[in-house]
């Protein structure tokens, strides 16, 4: 018995020992998939997760957002400036996401993407309205105040109408189209051709059938 006990002893650090390094482990791979600038997950794992979440939702929907103007920010007051933007951006979107029990990421660059549960086409739109409200928030950055905002496309959508792929480029799409006419938010939620063609988001010239979107 007295042996039992003593080699019980002895494993016992090392038995903790092994926990502690696995839950390091653990830590260490999930921030390496963990956006470095926002926080947010990465393209994979944010895609890995929202695959996942379209087996448990009835209605869902998916967005793909891009700050305006991006690019003059970061040409007129530095990369300094528009890592401020990006870094603030994604928090607010983080936080909005989480608020709506969905998940978010980082795609690249400026662009971002989100999938939420969905409770109704109505409920979303004042979902987007909010949501666009909170992105076009001044960032403060040295001092100052950058102004801001961000063209939304989001695909709305019910169980069966697309996987997560054709989900993001309908979004994608509508995203540009917002971006096109000066910013704001547009939905698809329909999984029809769109009147002018477009490959990652962009119009390649071919036409089909009108899309529906709001």
């Amino acid at each position: 018995m007295s042996h039992t006990m003593t080699a019980l002893s002895a494993a016992l650090p090392l038995a903790s020992g092994w926990s502690v390094h696995s839950l390091w482990m653990r830590r260490r791979i999930e921030t390496a998939r963990r956006d470095p600038l926002t926080g947010l997950w990465t393209r994979e794992p944010f895609e890995e997760r929202a695959r996942k979440s379209l087996t448990r939702w009835s209605q869902r929907a998916v967005l793909v957002l891009d700050l305006d103007r991006f690019k003059a920010i970061n040409d007129t007051l530095g990369h300094a400036a528009g890592d401020a933007v990006i870094r603030e951006t994604g928090q607010r979107l983080g936080r909005w996401a989480e608020e709506h029990a969905g998940v978010a990421g980082r795609l690249g660059g400026d662009e971002f993407a989100a999938l939420i549960p969905g409770y109704g086409i109505d409920k979303l739109r004042v979902d987007l309205f909010m949501l666009t409200g909170r992105l076009g928030q001044m960032v403060p950055f040295e001092g100052c105040s950058i102004e801001v905002s961000a063209s939304i496309g989001a695909a709305y959508y019910r169980t069966g109408n697309g996987d997560l792929s054709t989900l993001l480029r309908r979004a994608d799409e509508q995203m540009y189209r917002a971006k096109q006419r000066g910013g704001g938010w547009r939905i698809a939620h329909r999984l029809s051709v769109p009147e002018v063609g477009t490959v990652n988001g962009r119009r390649d010239g071919r036409r089909g059938t009108s899309g529906v979107a709001a």
